[in-house]
């Protein structure tokens, strides 16, 4: 089994990637990172995600971004609710400058030390809330970046991105994933739950996993959890 790096945050999408990767019969290496956000309760579903693939390895590495500033996720700025994520054509306020980009480079770098070639990260271009570091284009571009960057680059080795859920729509996503057994109960995907880690339902992440569970037919079994909570 070629092994490949998986950055997992506890969502449903990078859940779901992780299991196609799996599927597709990649050794998985997770890496989460805590970057300073306003919460715990996203690396907590990160371990209990981590711990249901059965990965090698979870590594967790602590990178504190809120020094950097410019999101409301590493700040105490208010997170926008109640927006029509649909229509907005704005990049919103839970954007966290570059963080893809520094969440892949972190990814290469462990990639490349442990031998591994395979990047996977749960990225959608669909139903993404305006992130520029969410598109194709983006990807493309680490790619190229990542082939100048590394020593295993420049002596030939070709590192490679994987988007399995790029062009899926929040349905879409779901429906694949409970095709793959996956237990949505684990994951955590608000953006400023309260201090018991239960979703606000409000945000656009929350809003965004329930029109994908509409979507999708099915009921969001989180729902379910946070009312035990």
């Amino acid at each position: 089994m070629r092994p490949a790096i998986v950055l997992l945050s506890g969502g449903l999408d990078s859940y779901t990637a992780a299991a196609i990767a799996k599927a597709d019969g990649f050794a998985l290496h997770a890496l989460t990172i805590a970057y300073g956000q306003r919460h715990a309760r996203e690396l907590e579903a990160a371990r209990a995600v981590a711990a249901r693939l059965g990965v090698v390895r979870h590594l967790e590495l602590a990178v504190d971004l809120r020094g950097i500033g410019g999101s409301s996720l590493t700040s105490d700025a208010p997170v926008p609710r109640d927006r029509d994520v649909a229509a907005a054509a704005d990049i919103p306020s839970t954007y966290v400058p570059a963080r893809n980009t520094l969440f892949l480079a972190l990814a290469l770098g462990w990639a490349e030390a442990i031998g591994a070639r395979d990047i996977v990260i749960g990225i959608n271009a669909l139903d993404y809330s305006g992130y520029p570091d969410c598109r194709p284009e983006f990807v493309r571009a680490f790619e190229a970046l990542a082939a100048v960057a590394t020593r295993a680059g420049v002596e030939g080795a070709r590192f490679r991105i994987h988007t399995p859920l790029i062009a899926l729509g929040k349905g879409d996503i779901i429906r694949r994933g409970l095709a793959l057994g996956l237990d949505y109960g684990l994951t955590h995907s608000c953006y400023d739950p309260d201090p018991r880690g239960r979703p606000c339902g409000r945000c656009d992440s929350c809003l965004l996993r329930a029109k994908g569970f509409a979507d999708a037919g099915t009921a969001d079994p989180l729902l379910a959890v946070r009312e035990l909570r």
